[in-house]
């Protein structure tokens, strides 16, 4: 009777050996799959920061721009005044008004 208790129990032991091999190898599974997705989600989310922050630089220098852009065309309007203000090679005064 004790060899059937004993070989019952070295089954049982057996089969226990086995699940706990199995649940091992699902989590080892389980985090092989996870570690590249959290990977690629960390990746995407820098890559949302860069373009945010891309993002950001070309609104500052389209703003910088418009304001060179109205800085020059104000430099252009007086240099186009001054210019039409001239004498013109016979003497005259031909004074153009833009704008």
């Amino acid at each position: 009777m004790s060899m059937r208790k004993k070989a019952v129990v070295d089954k049982f032991v057996k089969e226990l050996k086995e699940a706990l091999d199995w649940i091992m190898k699902e989590r080892d599974m389980q985090s092989y799959i996870e570690e590249p997705e959290r990977e690629v989600a960390e990746r995407e989310a820098a890559g949302k920061l860069e373009l945010s922050r891309r993002e950001a630089e070309i609104v500052r220098q389209e703003a910088r721009l418009k304001m060179e852009k109205v800085n020059l065309e104000e430099e252009k309007s007086v240099l186009t005044g001054t210019a039409s203000n001239q004498d013109n090679l016979d003497g005259a005064l031909d004074i153009t008004v833009s704008g």
